[in-house]
Parts: structure tokens; C-alpha cells; sequence
């Protein structure tokens, strides 16, 4: 038989297979065309993080004047409001102390009274320092690849401090969690107006050194992912102090709060839903965040530097190994409850230590990927060990099923394993054998034979089944049985014979059937028992395979077999035999014969019946 190979190699193969799969997908994340579905569990993760660590502290230097709804009613104005009206509003925050003035509206083309662009103009002069937005627009057209540069009229750009990119990053599910940082045109690059406000606010040199992982700014280096800087939130929409346009406009902001600008970073823009500059961030997926308010997140990130930093991709396919081979140490034990403690005790202290290193540090680990790796390198190992040990089990019981009743075959996996059926062990071994079966079955048609001989083998194999014996084979008439495995039994001599003396009633009860249906009934039996060591186990090959025993004892059994035709006795038993059945049984020494294989005399008992049994069931000899 061949050996069964251990499942620790599959189970080594289904964690490299997933783990494999998993490092692929994180692969494929890195393309930027490419979005996989962890990647998107990966961002609501990140969010879900945001959301639990809580709204944080929004910066005291920074503050929004918003073009809203109200201010349109007030004013009656429609978009875009005259340039004078912003030209007002500037003034107000120029009184009230503002140091860095944001205007997030875009400048590209001119006032329809160019009166209104020399007062927004000469506002914005007269500010400490002022910023506004350019945009750089990609254009495909026939395979060609063209960049637009729009930026503010020239009258402004003659008085702006700054002017800086816009560009918002939607992630794959639309919500805006990063902010591109930087970008260029005709080899001049320009950086988010977030970090010029930043820049201006601070008093220090614009950012340099850019890469898609980082840039340097005020002295650090800023941790970028693919271009974008991340936005550490404060919270969701109206975190941050908002004043309504048309109150600064007209005074009542100061008036109200004389230090409102004070040497702060006053961004204008628009929060109202007509203009749709509103987007879902991580704190307000169901309420959009007015993009200025973003800006103000951005700048909030930048000036305290409360970077994210999102974990490189080496490190991502290196924890998800390292949770593979924690996965392969946890399905080692082999309690169900043990295994299923340690895979949540796993998966919940790494989700714990990740959240409070991002609390922490404010560093972003891979969080769905090595859940994944973790839960499936379990489950999987752990399901094909449930699913091989069940066909396991069903391959035995259709084996054994063949040997002994269905009932044994439980108890035998229930307390077994295949790798303990071979061995040396003391059993009781049964031969019978139909008397004169040759000389009948010649007299009869083969389909005679196979209707005497089913039934004759079905009702033998019930009794022996029933006693919990173990049937060998069957050898045309002749069956071959043995009592004491798979499953032991102390008191498998007594079993035996107990079978051996139901044999004879149940071969009386097919002679009456036969009888009825008109066949031969002139048939005996002889069944002949020995006790003894023996080799029992598996043997063949991976087509045909048998489980049955070899060695003198069994050969023995055979011989006094033969033996009943000799001495004209249904049952014979030895000596061996013979000493483990007297307190129940009765039997004579009926002589000492050396039989074939042996070179000394063996004794030969025939059995008469239970102790005290009436004399109808003791048993009679037949006609020699």
C-alpha cells in the first residue's frame, strides 16, 4: 500500500498559493490604471481609522470666508459675483489683520467692467501676502498629448504673492482623501496652492525636490503617495471657523469680532451647493465637504506637519509574509477552538497595533491585505484538513464497510487512524466451508450456484458482523473471518464461537427456506477457530487493496477446518482457543495431530455447546 503523504504540504501550498495571489494583487495596485478590489477595502479601511481616532483640533490660524447661500440672497447677485464685491471683501479682512489671503476663484478671464479687476486688483496688493489658483489642463487629441496653462490675468498675477495648483485627487471610489501636490508646465513646476499658502504664512522657501513619494518643505520632508499629499482631516464639513461673505463684506464680521483675521490664513470660497465645489472626504461621505474647506485641511496638514504617511509597497508585501507565516504558526495546533483563539486574537491585535500606530505616527499600514492573508491562511489549511480527514474517514468506512457492520466502522474511525491498522495482535481467526460445495454445485446451472451461494454468504457475514467480527474474504463457499480488530475486543475467542454456533442456526434457517422453494438442503458446514498472534493490517496496491491477516495462527485455522471432514464435526477449535472459551463453553479433546506446517502435534478440541445449553442445541456430528 502506498504511503499516505502528510498534509503539511498541501497545507504549505494553499499559504504560498495565498499568499502568492495576495503580494500579485498588491502588485497590480501599484499601476496607476489599475484599481483592485483590495485597494478599495484598503480605502474604507483607512477612512473607518480616520473616523474612530475622531474629529481632531482644527488649526486657530486658519479661518473661511464663504461664498454661500446666504450671501447670494442677501446680494441678489448670480455667479460670478463682480470683482468690486471681492474687492470689499479683502479690504475687511486687510483690516481685520489677515496675513495670508486665499482666493480659491478662478481669475483666468476679465471682469465684464474692468473697473471692478483694478479695485479686486489693488485690493489684493495691498494684502500682507496673497495666493490664488492656476489650473493645467491634458488634452488628447489624435494621439498627442497637449497642456494648457491657465492662470490669472496679468494685472493679478502682478500683484499675487503666489499662485499654486487646485487639483483635487478622487479616489477609484470618488472620495477625495489626498491633494495633488505638485505638477508641471514647460519645465516649471507648480505646487499645490495649499503649500504656497503654507509657504507665504510661515515665511519660508517654496517646497523643492520633488518625488512621487516625497518633497521638501520648511525643513522636513513631506511623505507623498504617488504625487498626492494626504490630508490629515480635522473633521467633516464646517470644522473649521466659517464667516459668510456678505457679513465680512459689509463689516459685520469685525464688527462683531475684531480679531476674526488677525494674523491668520483667510481662504475665500464657495461652500454652497449651487456652485458644486463640494466633495465627500473620509469624515463626510454622505455630506460633501466644500473643496475650500479641503484646502483648509491641506494647509492645516502642512503648517503643524501632521503628515500620513501611507506604508510603501515593500513593506505591504512584506507584512502580508510575515502574516502568511503567522497564519502557518497558528494552524500547527490541532484543537478547532485553540485554532480559532489565536486566528481572532491575530486578527484583532492587528488591527489594534495598526490603529494605534496611525494615532500614533500617523503612519497608514496595510490593513486589508494582511487580514486576508491572515483569515484565509487559516481557513483554508483548517478547511482542507476538515475536508481530507472527512474523505479520509468516508474512504475507510467504504472500505471497512465490506469487513464489518457499518456500526464497528464508526467506532473504529471514531478511536483509529489507517496508520494503526498495521500490526501484530492477538485475534481469534475463523475458516468456514460449505461440505461437499464442489461435488453439489457441479450438479447444478451457474445460476443455481449464485442463488444457493449469495444467500448462504449474506446470512454467515450478518452473524459474524454481528458478533463484531472482521469478514477477511470469501473464497468461493469458504469464508475467511477473524475477531479482535479493528476494533480489540478482550473476549474475541468467546465472540468467535458465539458466531460459530449462530452460523449453524442460521444455516439451519436457509435449509428450511430452501426447502420451501424446492432446492437442495443436504448441505453442512465446517468451521474451524484458532487464537493466536497474527499479522493484521492493509495489504496491496493502490488498484486493489484487502485488509486481512497472515501468519501460522491463521493458517492453523484453515487446517482444523479441513479437520471437520476428518472427525465429521461441525466446529473445531484449539488448544490456544480452547483455554480462552472453557469457563463458557463445552468441549472434548478429540485428538493431537501434527497438520500440515507444524512440527509438533497440535490438540484438536470439538465443541459440544454452551455450558448448560439443552441438549436440543448441542451440537451433532454428520456422516463422514
Amino acid at each position: 500500500m502506498a504511503k499516505v503523504k502528510s498534509p503539511i504540504n498541501l497545507r504549505f501550498g494553499l499559504l504560498l498559493g495565498t499568499a502568492l495571489l495576495l503580494l500579485s494583487v498588491q502588485m497590480a495596485g501599484l499601476f496607476p490604471n489599475v484599481t483592485t478590489p483590495i485597494e478599495n477595502m484598503e480605502y474604507s479601511a483607512r477612512d473607518l481609522f480616520m473616523r474612530l481616532r475622531g474629529a481632531g483640533e482644527p488649526s486657530s490660524e486658519i479661518v473661511i470666508v464663504a461664498i454661500d447661500d446666504f450671501s447670494f440672497n442677501w446680494t441678489g447677485y448670480q455667479w460670478p459675483w463682480p470683482r468690486s464685491y471681492f474687492a470689499g471683501i479683502v479690504d475687511q479682512i486687510n483690516a481685520g489683520g489677515g496675513k495670508v489671503v486665499g482666493v480659491d476663484v478662478i481669475l483666468f478671464e476679465p471682469d465684464p467692467l474692468p473697473a471692478n479687476d483694478e479695485a479686486f486688483a489693488r485690493a489684493l496688493e495691498e494684502s500682507e501676502a496673497a495666493v490664488n489658483v492656476v489650473q493645467i489642463l491634458r488634452k488628447s487629441d489624435q494621439g498627442f498629448l497637449t497642456f494648457t496653462l491657465f492662470q490669472p490675468q496679468s494685472q493679478y498675477r502682478q500683484v499675487l504673492d503666489a499662485v499654486g495648483i487646485t487639483s483635487f485627487v478622487r479616489d477609484e471610489d470618488a472620495i477625495i482623501r489626498g491633494v495633488q501636490a505638485f505638477d508641471a508646465y514647460n519645465d516649471e513646476v507648480y505646487y499645490n496652492w495649499a503649500f504656497e499658502a503654507a509657504r507665504l504664512y510661515l515665511g519660508t522657501e517654496p517646497p523643492s525636490r520633488q518625488t512621487a513619494t516625497s518633497l521638501q518643505f520648511n525643513g522636513q520632508s513631506v511623505p507623498l503617495n504617488a504625487g498626492q499629499l494626504q490630508v490629515n482631516y480635522a473633521g467633516g464639513a464646517g470644522t473649521y471657523p466659517t464667516y459668510s461673505a456678505s457679513d465680512v463684506h459689509d463689516g459685520v464680521t469685525l464688527e462683531q469680532n475684531p480679531d476674526a483675521f488677525r494674523n491668520k490664513i483667510v481662504l475665500i470660497g464657495a461652500t454652497t451647493v449651487t456652485l458644486q465645489d463640494i466633495y465627500p472626504t473620509p469624515f463626510s461621505s454622505q455630506i460633501p465637504t466644500p473643496g475650500v474647506e479641503i484646502v483648509a485641511n491641506a494647509i492645516d496638514t502642512i503648517i503643524n506637519s501632521k503628515y500620513i504617511t501611507i506604508a510603501p509597497a515593500w513593506l505591504a508585501l512584506l507584512i502580508i509574509l510575515g502574516t502568511a507565516f503567522v497564519a502557518y504558526l497558528i494552524t500547527l495546533p490541532k484543537r478547532p477552538t485553540l485554532i480559532v483563539s489565536l486566528l481572532a486574537v491575530g486578527m484583532v491585535g492587528y488591527l489594534i497595533a495598526a490603529f494605534w500606530i496611525f494615532v500614533r505616527q500617523r503612519y497608514v499600514l496595510p490593513i486589508v491585505a494582511p487580514q486576508v492573508m491572515l483569515f484565509l491562511g487559516v481557513v483554508l489549511p483548517t478547511l482542507e484538513q476538515a475536508v481530507s480527514q472527512e474523505l479520509e474517514k468516508r474512504r475507510v468506512r467504504n472500505l471497512f464497510s465490506r469487513f464489518i457492520s457499518p456500526e464497528m466502522v464508526d467506532q473504529m474511525i471514531s478511536t483509529q487512524d489507517l496508520s494503526s491498522l498495521n500490526k501484530r495482535a492477538d485475534l481469534t481467526i475463523l475458516f468456514s466451508d460449505i461440505r461437499g460445495f464442489t461435488t453439489l454445485s457441479e450438479k447444478l446451472s451457474p445460476e443455481d450456484v449464485v442463488a444457493l451461494l449469495n444467500p448462504y454468504l449474506e446470512a454467515m457475514s450478518k452473524v459474524i458482523y454481528k458478533h463484531g467480527g472482521t469478514v477477511d474474504k470469501y473464497e468461493g463457499d469458504a469464508i475467511i473471518a477473524f475477531f479482535g480488530e479493528p476494533v480489540p475486543y478482550r473476549d474475541h475467542a468467546a465472540r468467535a464461537l458465539r458466531a460459530s454456533l449462530d452460523m449453524r442456526k442460521a444455516l439451519a434457517d436457509l435449509r428450511r427456506q430452501w426447502e420451501k422453494e424446492g432446492r437442495a438442503t443436504q448441505i453442512e458446514m465446517g468451521i474451524g477457530l484458532n487464537s493466536g498472534e497474527v499479522f493484521v493490517g492493509l495489504l496491496g496496491s493502490e488498484q486493489r487493496i484487502n485488509y486481512t491477516v497472515i501468519g501460522d495462527n491463521a493458517n492453523l485455522a484453515s487446517r482444523l477446518q479441513d479437520l471437520t471432514k476428518t472427525y465429521a464435526w461441525p466446529i473445531l477449535i484449539s488448544e490456544s482457543t480452547y483455554q480462552l472459551v472453557k469457563d463458557e463453553f463445552d468441549a472434548e479433546l478429540v485428538d493431537a495431530v501434527t497438520v500440515k506446517g507444524k512440527t509438533q502435534a497440535v490438540n484438536v478440541y470439538r465443541v459440544l455447546g454452551r455450558k448448560g445449553a439443552p441438549a436440543s442445541e448441542r451440537l451433532q456430528s454428520w456422516e463422514k
